[in-house]
């Protein structure tokens, strides 16, 4: 899969009592993984915010295929799938030290405004974002 990766270790309070990451925090590394991304490219979401605008969650969908565990060291790869006015998409996968497949996802968003209303970003910053689009 193409697109930005980076990397953390399971911490021991993401886990159960058998050593097991729970499997709500797969939303929380996907989210650092957007965060990433924009990172990466140059754009921070922070100056996305600092600007008036919102990216908020409107669907999310991730399929478990193996468990992460205490100590693993996970790389969550997210590619931008989709730039529109108001709606972006990211994917993820997310991968173990061994090579094994954790999960997979994507998450659909919303920009909104200050009034809290869905408003389209600016054109120079769409485009920005549409270059880095996969498709």
């Amino acid at each position: 899969m193409p697109g930005r990766s980076y990397t953390l270790t399971v911490r021991y309070a993401e886990t159960d009592a058998q050593g097991v990451a729970h499997h709500a925090n797969y939303l929380t590394w996907f989210e650092e993984g957007r965060s990433e991304f924009l990172r990466q490219a140059g754009m921070n979401y922070s100056d996305i915010e600092r600007a008036g605008f919102f990216v908020v969650v409107a669907h999310a969908e991730i399929a478990y295929r193996a468990p992460a565990f205490y100590e693993d060291r996970v790389t969550v790869t997210t590619v931008l799938d989709k730039a529109r006015s108001r709606i972006l998409k990211f994917s993820y996968r997310a991968v173990n030290q061994y090579g094994v497949v954790l999960a997979e996802g994507c998450t659909v968003h919303v920009v909104i405004g200050p009034d809290r209303r869905p408003t389209s970003l600016p054109p120079e910053w769409l485009q920005r974002l549409a270059s880095l689009a996969e498709g």
